[in-house]
């Protein structure tokens, strides 16, 4: 049984990775792979040797001799478990998604336009770059690439020199999402998953997440593409549309920062904080949008006449991309059944007798989350590892899956999501941009174990 397990997992991986030749959404498999892989462990749930409890990283011992009653309680307990802390992650990201729309229904991003002065095509690189890795690290570096490539859109004519920014906003919005608890799903994981402080992460990865990004772009700067001067007569200098665009923009971003500091202060898990800042931009969101509440219904107040309902909240809840979060329910489900038969534990150990270094093999996780989505990876990861919080190991790991999907264009969301509004070529970014992202992969690799040698 554990052996048809394991090869459904596999076939669902491999689904997932080639969803674009399969021109299936990579939603499908995940949730197929979860439903059966959780219902093949409920039918053979007599015949497993081994049981790993999550909450004590560690073998149940004396699993064996269980009786049918008993194997059928702990795995309602386990499933319990491993939905209680997936739903975490999913409500954190919920909540940090629906601030994001907020922010863009009153068009705050508009106002990074302002920040943009000049027309020397090397100036301009450095900007869009130090933007995206500072963004990234805020709303996530997914989202940080559609703000900037929608503003590069409106500032950069030729198309050309417009792939080679985005595909360089790409590698500097995965580098930003790297140090931040709250700047990758994979980081997120990884802080809300208790292997990570986000006072740790950020201050043993932000040097080696900005090596990761300066030599790239640094190398790209002496480039043709961005040598001479961008025609800015396409830049709109109107500003956001919203007269209340920067203050929303301005609230949004602090809103998302006091996250981790009220996980401090608290000890609560991230999604509580993430639900109290969202409630607090809501407020202002309904404020500013002048709804009207009523104790019958709900109207939208424009002068002295009601024009019905228009909530910013409804409406950027409607938006939000419940395709993604599906994904990652049916994913990191999918995996805690792998690790709750204990394969995952038995892999790690057979992996570390055949490969004794950990740099080595969390170096290719970076490179194999180019190929395969590292949500999984990461998820994988997790169990298969049982060293405590903050040990160097999970820093690797988040800035290994956080930097090395970089190197192909479909490596990461950032990736596909420029991939799919510039139509970027994905032959094109392996032979322009790959060699560039793995540059910055290895210098910030150094970067890292350089630092983790000196804090021995």
């Amino acid at each position: 049984m554990e052996t048809i397990i394991v090869v459904i997992f596999i076939l669902g991986y491999l689904a997932i990775a080639l969803e674009h030749n399969l021109k299936l959404d990579k939603l499908i498999p995940a949730l197929l792979m979860m439903a059966v892989l959780w219902a093949l462990v409920a039918f053979g749930i007599d015949s497993f040797p081994n049981w790993f409890d999550s909450a004590g990283q560690k073998l149940v011992e004396g699993f064996a001799n269980f009786t049918l009653a008993e194997r059928h309680h702990l795995l309602e307990e386990t499933l319990l478990h491993h939905l209680g802390k997936t739903a975490e992650i999913l409500f954190f990201l919920l909540g940090a998604m629906t601030i994001v729309e907020i922010i863009d229904y009153f068009d705050g991003f508009g106002t990074i336009k302002n920040f943009v002065k000049t027309k020397s095509k090397k100036k301009l690189l450095w900007i869009f770059a130090g933007m995206a890795f500072v963004l990234s690290s805020i709303i996530d570096n997914l989202t940080a690439t559609i703000v900037l490539v929608t503003i590069l859109q409106k500032i950069v004519p030729e198309k050309e020199t417009r792939l080679w920014f985005a595909s360089l906003i790409i590698i500097a919005a995965n580098a930003g999402g790297a140090w931040s608890p709250i700047g990758d799903v994979t980081t997120t994981m990884l802080w809300i998953g208790k292997k990570v402080t986000s006072a740790k992460l950020m201050e043993y990865l932000i040097i080696p997440s900005i090596v990761c990004v300066v030599v790239p772009v640094y190398i790209a700067s002496f480039m043709k593409p961005f040598k001479g001067n961008i025609d800015m007569s396409g830049l709109d200098d109107s500003g956001p549309k919203s007269k209340y665009g920067p203050r929303m923009l301005y609230l949004g971003l602090a809103a998302i920062i006091f996250v981790p500091i009220f996980k401090t202060i608290t000890h609560l898990p991230p999604y509580v904080g993430m639900m109290l800042s969202l409630g607090v931009v809501a407020i202002f969101a309904e404020i500013h949008s002048r709804t009207q509440f009523m104790l019958t219904n709900i109207v939208e107040n424009d002068g002295d006449d009601a024009v019905g309902f228009h909530s910013p909240v409804h409406k950027s809840l409607s938006r939000i991309e419940m395709p993604s979060v599906l994904f990652f329910f049916g994913i990191l489900m999918a995996v805690a059944a792998l690790e709750s038969l204990g394969i995952l534990f038995n892999g790690a150990e057979a992996l570390k007798v055949m490969v004794p270094n950990t740099d080595i093999v969390i170096m290719a996780l970076g490179v194999g989350s180019a190929v395969i989505d590292n949500v999984p990876l990461v998820a994988a990861s997790m169990g298969m590892f049982q060293e405590p919080i903050d040990d160097h190991l999970w820093h690797f790991v988040a800035y290994s899956a956080g930097t090395g999907g970089s190197m192909l264009i479909i490596g990461s969301a950032a990736g596909v999501v420029a991939m799919g509004m510039e139509k970027i070529n994905f032959m094109w970014y392996l032979k322009k941009i790959t060699w560039l992202a793995a540059a910055g992969f290895l210098a910030g690799a150094i970067a890292f174990m350089l630092i983790r040698n000196l804090t021995f």
